[in-house]
């Protein structure tokens, strides 16, 4: 089997080093030289920037970020006919799935596999990084059931487990379960950054809190944007809390209260898994 993955970065990366340790023909492509020399050093060429030899891969795994990926599609759509998968890893779904609809491409699968590091780039990578993770499989009103069935083989071949959702609904889920954690522990890192405190003299639960914090800001700057208005609510929430308790202090039995949701939440979340 042949593919061919467009961007690679710590996802896309990942997939084509998981794809040719498992025995596939795979090609790449990224935008920085360097990434693409790493790749053709592991065995995984790159193809040109117009996406010349596209028309010869049985899967398209486009691993670009959300804020170039519809028009990435739209570019590089008249090369993806003879392919049985095309399929992304974007972190917001309503954007690549429209567009995905309106070009007509009954075989794409829009895709978001939740593997992710704080890390980033081809240097971050390896084959074993999507094992034993979901992944979440959002198709358009015109994918094929073909393409669909596809798409699940294709992602428990790397190791993943599939779970379809429609593309509202997954944007919806994951600004709640993926952008707003993500924000928030950004918001942390900035507010210690400003009154002057230094990671490293955080005690282990202030490291894991601000983990996050060390992501890439042009990354989830495009999610956050693209998923803006499903974000939103959810900062909102976020900042209601907040205001909560700035407002119980130093009432002890107003903060044990408001605490006490959240301590109830973790421990049943915890229990359940």
């Amino acid at each position: 089997m042949r593919a061919t993955v467009w961007g690679l970065g710590l996802i896309g990366g990942s997939v084509a080093q998981a794809l040719r340790a498992r025995g596939w023909h795979v090609n790449g492509y990224d935008a920085d030289p360097a990434t693409r020399a790493a790749a053709a050093a592991a065995g995984i060429p790159s193809l040109p920037s117009d996406g010349a030899g596209l028309e010869t891969s049985d899967v398209v795994v486009l691993a670009v970020p959300v804020d170039v990926l519809p028009e990435e599609l739209v570019r590089l759509a008249p090369r993806l006919g003879r392919a049985r998968l095309v399929t992304d890893v974007g972190s917001v779904k309503r954007g690549v799935v429209a567009v995905a609809t309106r070009l007509g491409l009954t075989q794409f699968v829009g895709a978001h596999p939740l593997a992710g590091d704080h890390r980033r780039g081809w240097v971050s990578a390896r084959a074993d990084l999507l094992v034993d993770a979901p992944v979440y499989l959002c198709p358009t009103p015109i994918t094929a059931p073909r393409a669909l069935a596809r798409a699940r083989r294709f992602w428990r071949h790397l190791g993943m487990h599939p779970d379809v959702l429609d593309a509202a609904a997954h944007d919806r889920q994951l600004a709640w379960t993926s952008h707003l954690p993500q924000l928030a522990a950004s918001a942390l890192g900035a507010a210690l950054a400003t009154a002057g405190w230094p990671r490293a003299r955080l005690g282990p639960g202030g490291r894991d809190t601000t983990r996050l914090a060390a992501s890439d800001p042009a990354l989830w700057a495009a999610i956050a944007a693209a998923n803006a208005d499903e974000l939103a609510p959810a900062l909102r929430a976020l900042e209601r809390e907040l205001v909560a308790l700035r407002r119980a202090l130093p009432d002890r039995a107003r903060l044990r209260t408001h605490l006490a949701r959240a301590t109830a939440w973790a421990r049943r979340e915890r229990h359940d898994s």
